[in-house]
């Protein structure tokens, strides 16, 4: 699989997956993106930026859950466009995957959302 030029799979270099947890703001979020961008330029390690617009799966029902689809996706696509980083998000709804989908290069579903039955 290629995501953004970066080969993934068997046979393939590790490709590093990181970002906060979830978008506390545009100022941390862009910190963070310049720093693991840095990172992997100088290590020379491919690296695919995450982080969570709407983080659901908290340990308190009254924890921050992020800024929200719109403004999430906002600074979603400022780090790609400053720092040139493939994105990966996770989605909650059928109803944000073709939303995510026009920002970020994978969307992920967290595994409580998951149906096991």
């Amino acid at each position: 699989m290629e995501v953004d030029g970066i080969r993934i799979g068997s046979g393939c270099p590790l490709t590093l997956i990181a970002g906060p947890c979830v978008i506390e703001s545009r100022d941390i979020c862009l910190s963070i993106a310049e720093a693991l961008a840095d990172f992997a330029r100088r290590e020379r390690v491919p690296l695919i930026f995450k982080a969570s617009y709407d983080k659901a799966n908290r340990s308190s029902v009254n924890s921050y859950r992020g800024p929200g689809i719109e403004a999430g996706l906002r600074i979603l696509a400022e780090v790609k466009a400053k720092y040139g980083l493939p994105l990966l998000t996770d989605v909650h709804t059928v109803e944000q995957v073709s939303r995510a989908g026009e920002v970020v290069d994978i969307l992920q579903l967290p595994a409580f959302l998951i149906n096991r039955g």
